[in-house]
């Protein structure tokens, strides 16, 4: 194997999950499932089983901010988008320093994952509610129980995405 393989290949799998980040919100605000199913956090899940954690940090930081300037989704201004991407950060950093492609920590991962992000979103609305002169609990609440349905798709989708790409033995997992 060359040299720049495995970083040609973390490349090319995070710019699929990037790309995949900015295209599913819109086809879920298309059918009328809009924020709830936070499309745009579940691909940048799935990249933290699958690159390194400084990939999955950075796409996870960087695609919710491309997103917001391409489409407006998120909003810049309130910061939603700031929020989003400190999730999707910790989302996908969390789970690939936990995973690290290892079959048994796949539950694992992707709970601490989870609750890392939600606990990351948790604390950026509290504060982003305080900033604006809304109140923060109900804010930070309100946030966290619109986002319930996606987190139970999260649940239902990334561990049979990861083990149908792993049953594969291709190079996303060599």
């Amino acid at each position: 194997m060359a040299d720049g393989t495995p970083k040609l290949r973390h490349l090319v799998i995070s710019a699929a999950m990037a790309a995949l980040a900015l295209a599913l919100p819109p086809a879920f605000h298309m059918v009328g499932l809009g924020s709830k199913f936070l499309p745009l956090l579940l691909p940048l899940l799935l990249n933290g089983f699958l690159v390194p954690f400084g990939w999955a940090l950075a796409v996870g930081l960087i695609a919710p901010l491309i997103s917001s300037l391409a489409t407006g989704m998120p909003p810049l201004y309130p910061p939603i988008a700031v929020v989003v991407a400190l999730e999707g950060a910790t989302l996908g950093a969390v789970a690939a320093a936990v995973y690290r492609g290892k079959r048994e920590r796949l539950w694992p991962a992707l709970i601490a994952a989870i609750v890392a992000g939600r606990a990351v979103a948790l604390g950026s609305s509290w504060l982003l509610a305080r900033c604006f002169g809304l109140p923060p609990a109900l804010a930070s609440v309100a946030m966290l129980i619109q986002g319930a349905p996606g987190v139970l798709l999260q649940i239902a989708v990334v561990p049979l995405a990861v083990r149908a790409l792993g049953a594969r033995r291709g190079i996303l997992f060599s």
